[in-house]
């Protein structure tokens, strides 16, 4: 029997990081970016741009969690929002959101972003995790039954919800591990966009010279 090549490799490695209030400009850039149809899907409503510029102004980064994925040119390409329960005594769960730019999709990054929040969930004591989707959101449904979480459907909405094993070392040790390799990717990123950015400022400059030259020389 042949072997598949395909199925032999390791899967990518995708650097996903927490996100705090110094990438709130990002994550509204993220989200305005959305069509309209997108819009509706992420919120369940066809959101203006005024209503997103809300909802990022009322992220609370203390007590939920942002996850985001960055390409390299330091666009925020997928986002996530892992909501705590604002009644302590309902601390043990968690509603999870995830949005992803039409360029970015069919990469698994919604469910890599999915399996990233569950870990943190898990590690922050959360039992349930809860997904509030509309039916027509087949990815985010997918997601959700890939992960065994109990689906109910009432007409054109489908929730969801999962419940979460306990910690684990493993779990609080990988969680460790993935947010700073997220941290080193980022910071290697922005390095890399600084330096291409003065090369283009410099070769504009250059090129200024040239003009100028020419038109001496003219």
């Amino acid at each position: 029997m042949t072997e598949n090549p395909e199925a032999s490799k390791a899967p990518v490695t995708v650097p996903i990081r927490s996100l705090g209030p110094g990438h709130r400009a990002r994550i509204a850039a993220h989200l305005l970016a959305l069509d309209e149809h997108d819009r509706y899907l992420r919120f369940g409503y066809g959101a203006t741009d005024e209503q997103i510029k809300r909802y990022v102004a009322s992220l609370d980064f203390e007590r939920d969690e942002i996850f985001g994925i960055y390409n390299r040119k330091l666009e925020l390409i997928a986002m996530a929002h892992l909501a705590f329960s604002h009644d302590p005594a309902m601390r043990s769960c968690a509603e999870f959101g995830v949005s992803v730019l039409k360029k970015a999709r069919a990469r698994g990054y919604g469910a890599r972003l999915f399996d990233r929040a569950v870990m943190h969930a898990r590690n922050e004591g959360v039992e349930l995790l809860f997904i509030h989707a509309l039916s027509e959101n087949t990815a985010m449904i997918k997601i959700a039954r890939n992960a065994g979480a109990t689906l109910e459907r009432a007409g054109s909405e489908t929730d969801a919800h999962l419940r979460l094993p306990p910690a684990t070392l493993d779990s609080r040790v990988n969680e460790l591990i993935d947010e700073q390799v997220a941290k080193t990717d980022y910071r290697l990123k922005v390095q890399a966009k600084n330096f291409w950015d003065f090369l283009m400022g410099v070769q504009e400059v250059r090129q200024g010279v040239r003009d100028a030259r020419r038109k001496t020389s003219g």
